[in-house]
């Protein structure tokens, strides 16, 4: 039986005033074996994350099934207010935990973010600063990596290929690109020309933007999601390994890195300097971006158009001839063009 009229009932939702939501899904089922440190990790994770991101920063952790030790842990820092947001589920895999973490919110920024992701400070003004200087941009990462226009990157090439915008440019930070590659288990016997020469985008005012992005960590517009499945049947690889890289794409926005790394890839075991870097911190405020200029850049989403352009370009560029032209045209040095 119902006694009386429920107090929220056609009552409106009090809008809040945020500007970015950051999205992490967390799963750390216990602290043995390959997890033994991940806790450690996840907790700088998190303390560099809070000592880098503005005020109007919403941040959703979605626990995907984790031990005792990080469900406290989630639970203390919401208590504390710290985060804004925690859903505790499962292990129901990476790519529905973050699902469960994008709905429900209308602010126009989202970082998706892995849990083992030391952010640096100025991530999200640079971030922002890339959306305003190319509009076509619906992701941009912040971790600079090899060869990342080769990787669902094609309308950005397809786009510029009589521009004169695009060329090689040197990279900003080579070390960073080292310590990237160290922490996901690489051996260093890679083409050394990957440390030097990047493929991106140079404004006439000297900005600067590397073409494509990985998913370590990538803020994306909130239009990306307009259309986005109801589960995926793969808690990890599979198809949902790539899903979320190519959402960007069915609306032909561009994928981007900003030129210069803006954080690093811990794995799971810490080391020392991580600790440095974080120390180093200090809380700082970041500049508000509009949120009337993403609003005005949605894209309607594309299907013959986006598969004939990507999936038939895609093939093309593996035609060593035509890549090679390319790679020419775009000023990187003959010496490296046959073996990049």
């Amino acid at each position: 039986m119902r006694q009386g009229l429920n107090p929220q009932k056609d009552q409106p939702i009090t809008t809040v005033d945020f500007l970015h939501q950051v999205v992490m899904p967390v799963y750390i089922p216990h602290l043995n074996g390959y997890y033994q440190k991940s806790f450690e990790v996840f907790q700088l994770c998190i303390n560099s994350l809070l000592k880098t991101s503005h005020s109007k920063t919403h941040i959703t952790i979605v626990n995907n099934g984790s031990c005792s030790e990080v469900v406290n842990y989630l639970n203390s820092l919401i208590n504390q207010r710290l985060i804004h947001e925690v859903v505790h589920t499962t292990n129901i895999g990476k790519v529905n935990a973050i699902i469960k973490g994008l709905v429900g919110h209308p602010i126009e920024l989202v970082t998706i973010t892995d849990a083992d992701v030391l952010f640096l400070p100025h991530w999200q003004e640079e971030t922002v600063h890339v959306f305003e200087k190319i509009p076509q941009a619906g992701a941009v990462g912040l971790v600079p990596q090899f060869g990342s226009f080769k990787n669902k990157a094609e309308n950005v090439v397809w786009s510029n290929l009589f521009n004169a915008e695009i060329r090689f440019l040197p990279v900003s930070d080579p070390e960073a690109m080292v310590q990237f590659y160290d922490s996901i288990g690489w051996e260093r016997d890679y083409n050394p020309d990957y440390l030097k020469y990047t493929l991106g985008i140079e404004k006439a005012d000297g900005f600067k933007a590397i073409i494509g992005a990985g998913h370590v960590v990538t803020t994306y517009k909130r239009s990306v999601f307009d259309e986005i499945i109801a589960f995926m049947p793969f808690k990890l690889g599979g198809p949902s390994e790539g899903y979320l890289d190519a959402l960007p794409l069915k609306k032909d926005y561009w994928r981007l890195t900003t030129y210069n790394n803006y954080a690093y890839h811990m794995g799971n075991m810490p080391e020392q300097w991580m600790t440095d870097v974080i120390n180093q911190m200090r809380q700082h405020e970041v500049a508000e971006c509009r949120q009337d200029f993403f609003k005005a850049n949605s894209h309607k989403s594309l299907t013959k158009y986006y598969l004939i352009r990507n999936k038939l370009f895609n093939r093309l560029f593996k035609l060593n001839l035509f890549r090679h032209f390319l790679y020419s045209k775009w000023g990187l040095p003959k010496a490296s063009i046959k073996k990049y």
